[in-house]
């Protein structure tokens, strides 16, 4: 069943500090949503006035979102999800697109925000026939993560890692790849591992990214695709492999060059 007993949510915002930007609050700007304060906007349209494509970037990661959770709950059959660094939600969140297509479908958020936390338990509210659940936890611990997620997901059957626009918030790729392989060695064969993040791709994204990483904000750390491309090692990439979000899969509607890229894989 879905999760519909939130906790009260102003309880939960009155404790956080509105005067330094958070990540997901400048994207939930970047976006348009309005669960964002004056520090955030700042923050925000400091890297908007360097690197002004950051906005459509956003978009298109969501939008990359969007056809890589219908894909997999579409033809890759998949019918578990396990989403970690939620983020605020806004439209298209990950248990609506899934459970579009299939009703059934289980979801499980994972965050370590508290107004993430408010947000996310009083708004993401699923299909009856599926479930929908959020965990407070922090992907830094995947075991904790795993041991939590546990009590909502079946680990015999294959369920689908999302790691979206989150691993930039940690720049040591030799602490990224253990949690990425600890996830996966939870999950079975017939899982699957769906990233993206931004690209070190425009000398642009590059100085807006420095200028956002002296705001306050926890940082986020661009990398090259060859670097993003290390986190798929031993799976099977789906086509067309890692490539900028509006080339995955996309209709072709002449979406602009962004820097992010992204990769859905299958674990053999």
């Amino acid at each position: 069943m879905a999760d519909t007993a939130p906790p009260a949510v102003t309880d939960q915002i009155s404790t956080i500090d509105t005067s330094v930007p958070h990540s997901a609050r400048i994207w939930n700007y970047w976006l348009g949503g309005k669960d964002n304060f004056e520090a955030d906007r700042m923050a925000g349209d400091q890297v908007r006035a360097i690197f002004p494509a950051m906005v459509e970037t956003a978009r298109q990661s969501r939008a990359f979102l969007t056809r890589a959770v219908r894909f997999l709950a579409g033809e890759a059959g998949i019918r578990q999800f396990l989403d970690l660094g939620t983020g605020l939600p806004t439209a298209d969140n990950t248990h609506q697109v899934a459970q579009r297509v299939r009703p059934d479908s289980r979801v499980v958020y994972v965050d370590n925000d508290p107004m993430v936390l408010a947000h996310a338990r009083a708004l993401l509210v699923g299909a009856p026939e599926g479930q929908t659940k959020y965990l407070h936890a922090d992907l830094r611990d995947p075991d904790v993560v795993l041991r939590q997620a546990a009590e909502y997901l079946d680990f015999t059957q294959p369920v689908a890692v999302l790691l979206f626009g989150v691993m930039g918030h940690i720049g040591d790729d030799d602490q990224v790849v253990p949690i990425i392989r600890t996830l996966l060695a939870a999950v079975p064969s017939g899982s699957y591992l769906a990233l993206s993040d931004g690209t070190d791709t425009s000398k642009e994204v590059v100085e807006s990214h420095r200028q956002y990483n002296e705001s306050g904000a926890m940082p986020y750390h661009l990398r090259s695709p060859d670097r993003i491309s290390r986190f798929f090692a031993g799976l099977e990439l789906v086509e067309p492999g890692l490539v900028p979000f509006t080339q995955w899969r996309s209709d072709g509607g002449g979406a602009p060059a962004v820097d992010g890229y992204g990769a859905v894989a299958r674990k053999p």
